[in-house]
């Protein structure tokens, strides 16, 4: 995945970054390079510290918000199996 594919209209958007590990990420999309998609006001959630389901966590942070608790962080492009702006989570 290249900078060039990051389409340009999440950037400034809260988006869901779907990871190969247990981990989900949501935040404002601040900018990508070939090594990170960078997050602002950020939730990094470890889904084995919870019984809730990935989706169901993504569906809580779309109604109630995201829980931040990160001021910004760099996740892994290697990590990163799927990307979406939180708005166009669907409930089913």
């Amino acid at each position: 995945m290249s900078a060039a594919e990051i389409p340009s209209e999440l950037i400034g958007q809260v988006v869901v970054l779907d990871t190969s590990a247990p981990f989900i990420y949501l935040g404002t999309l601040l900018a990508a390079d070939h090594r990170y998609l960078i997050l602002a006001d950020a939730d990094v959630h470890d889904l084995r510290e919870s019984r809730t389901s990935r989706e169901r966590y993504i569906l809580e942070s779309l109604e109630h918000g995201v829980r931040v608790n990160r001021a910004k962080v760099y996740v892994s492009r290697d990590e990163v199996v799927s990307f979406s702006a939180l708005a166009d989570v669907t409930l089913g």
